[in-house]
């Protein structure tokens, strides 16, 4: 059980840096475009992370 609570916990925190990173490489316009402030990334990568 522990085991696989770690790996999930890993998996989960490389989607959500997958996704900060996405979303870190477009623009103020680009992320303006699709309704995202550049303080709001984090928050959104942790919300939409999947394990």
């Amino acid at each position: 059980m522990l085991f696989k609570s770690i790996i999930s916990t890993i998996r989960r925190r490389r989607s959500i840096n997958k996704i900060v990173h996405e979303l870190s490489k477009l623009s103020d316009r680009e992320l303006d475009d699709i309704g995202v402030a550049r303080k709001q990334i984090l928050s959104i990568a942790k919300t939409n992370a999947h394990a």
